[in-house]
Order: C-alpha cells, then sequence, then structure tokens
C-alpha cells in the first residue's frame, strides 16, 4: 500500500469516527477543505460513496460503515504496536542478547543478574557463552562483554572490572608430587592443562612478563579444552597445572584447594569492558543494562 493510500484511509477513519469533517480535520492537523479533497480522492478510488453528507451531520454510508469496521480493528493494532515500540525507548522492556565469555559471565553478570531483574521484571537476558572473538553485531547481539584488549575501536566501550589477572594454580596433591616451579622456563617440566581457542584451534599462550622482560613457555599440555570451567575442574582433581583468571581461581585459593606459583610473573591486564556500535536510538532495556552493570567511578564511554 501507498503512502497516499494509508493516509486517505487514515482520514476516513477519522470522519467516521468523528462524524465531522471539521472535528477529524483539527485532529489530522489539516484543512477542512484538504481533508474533503481527500476522502473524495478515496471514494473514487474505490468506486464507493463512504460518507453521506449534509451541512449538519456526516455519517457513513452502508459501504462505509463495513469500511470502518474492518479498518478500526487492523489500525488500532497498528497503534499500538508503534505504542509499544516507543515503549521499549522510554521504559526498559523485553530481551538484552548478550555475548560474552563463561569467565565474564560468572564473574561479572550472574552476580548481578538477580537485582537487575528484581528491579527491571519487563527486561530478559538472553546469554550466549562464547570464548571466541564474536562480531555482535552480525549476530545479532546488542552488547558482547571482553577483555578491552580484544575489544575493535570502532567500538563503545564501557568498563566493568578493574584490571584483571592470570595465576598458575595447581592442587596440593599435584604439588605433593611436584615442586612448585620458581621461574616460568621450569613448567616445561610439569602437566599443564591449556585452553583451545574454538574458532582458530590455537592454544592460549602462557605468557609471563618478569623484571627481563617477557617469557612465553611452550609447555606440555595434557588435556586441552575450550572451556575454562573444566580446566578449572581438571586442576582441583590434581590433573595437572592450569593457567586462568585470578579472579576465578581465588575462592579456591583462600580455601586451600588450589596452590598458586609464579604470581610475580603474572602482570595485569585490560579488565572485562562491555562493548557496542554506536546506537543513537539505544532501547531503554539496554540503557539499563549498562547502567546497572558498570564500574562506577571509572571512565565510561570511548570510540
Amino acid at each position: 500500500m501507498r503512502g497516499t493510500e494509508f493516509a486517505e484511509l487514515a482520514a476516513f477513519l477519522a470522519v467516521a469516527k468523528e462524524k465531522s469533517f471539521k472535528r477529524a480535520a483539527g485532529r489530522l492537523n489539516m484543512s477542512p477543505s484538504a481533508l474533503s479533497h481527500t476522502i473524495k480522492s478515496l471514494e473514487e478510488r474505490l468506486g464507493a460513496r463512504l460518507l453521506n453528507r449534509t451541512t449538519r451531520s456526516v455519517a457513513p454510508t452502508q459501504a462505509g460503515q463495513e469500511l470502518f469496521d474492518r479498518l478500526r480493528p487492523a489500525v488500532a493494532e497498528m497503534e499500538s504496536a508503534v505504542r509499544d515500540i516507543g515503549a521499549h525507548q522510554t521504559r526498559p522492556k523485553g530481551v538484552v542478547r548478550i555475548n560474552l565469555p563463561r569467565v565474564a559471565a560468572q564473574l561479572v553478570v550472574l552476580p548481578v543478574l538477580a537485582d537487575f531483574l528484581r528491579e527491571y521484571p519487563d527486561v530478559r537476558i538472553d546469554l550466549v557463552i562464547d570464548d571466541n572473538i564474536t562480531d555482535v553485531v552480525a549476530k545479532g547481539f546488542d552488547i558482547g562483554i571482553r577483555s578491552g584488549e580484544l575489544i575493535h575501536q570502532d567500538m563503545i566501550a564501557v568498563r566493568l572490572t578493574s584490571d584483571l589477572r592470570m595465576a598458575v594454580v595447581g592442587s596440593p596433591a599435584y604439588f605433593g608430587r611436584r615442586s612448585l616451579p620458581k621461574e616460568p622456563q621450569e613448567l616445561r617440566d610439569h602437566a599443564c592443562v591449556t585452553y583451545r581457542w574454538n574458532e582458530t584451534d590455537a592454544l592460549y599462550r602462557w605468557k609471563f612478563d618478569g623484571s627481563g622482560g617477557s617469557v612465553e613457555v611452550d609447555v606440555d599440555s595434557i588435556v586441552i579444552a575450550n572451556d575454562t570451567n573444566l580446566l578449572l575442574d581438571a586442576a582441583l582433581r590434581g590433573i595437572g597445572l592450569a593457567f586462568l583468571p585470578e579472579s576465578l581461581v581465588a575462592p579456591y585459593l583462600e580455601s586451600g584447594r588450589l596452590i598458586r606459583s609464579l604470581e610475580s610473573w603474572c602482570q595485569p591486564f585490560a579488565g572485562f569492558y562491555l562493548y557496542y556500535p554506536n546506537k543513537p536510538q539505544m532501547p531503554a532495556a539496554l540503557r539499563a543494562f549498562i547502567d546497572f552493570v558498570k564500574l562506577p567511578g571509572l571512565p565510561l564511554p570511548r570510540k
């Protein structure tokens, strides 16, 4: 349907509802004469008289009443749809789709999710766990969460955590059989469990920084997996040493279920950021989520 045809139908509905060209014209912000011309054009196009007009009143003909009865619910549904879409911009409502690694879900999103959903009961969160570097725009996500080192510069980024550190950890049972490594090169003599990037098939690099510079160690990976929880479980079971984010293993270090080594060689790196393309018309649900999870007191959007 062309725009002019829809405008003619909207004009007819207004006149039939108001039963007055003057009142309908005021509602449509047009002159009575222009409105009369629009109705005449519609009647000529349809080949049927839709309104009976006198100097005192306007009433639908039988054909006009039938058209009015069929159009009214359809137009009401369209108006409702437009109002609902507008509500997405003003009242947090709808689905926020997030692409993020498992560690970010555990450390950043899950701890605040219950409070967020209580405050915004009309919002639904769709979490897709993905440890690869996914193009969130191409895949239809609203936002992604990644380490700041992995985010493209054309994205707006919101910092969610302070800097992160990696940790080399093993269980007391493992270190009951093997000595703690004092230097990164000593890891070559240890059994290790290593993360593999599913998208590129590359192993996560065991890279360290000390007073003498950076060192990258080619460890003996007896277990390889693309799931950090599986690697953590393997380390807890004494299978081998794991190289995992400090925040993920902190509770196990505190309880004594894991022992850390090479701490001085593990330097901080950029923490987790929430990122998204520039959105001039950002939905209220997305804005509410960003404001809820962002780290207070740190510089926010950047490009």
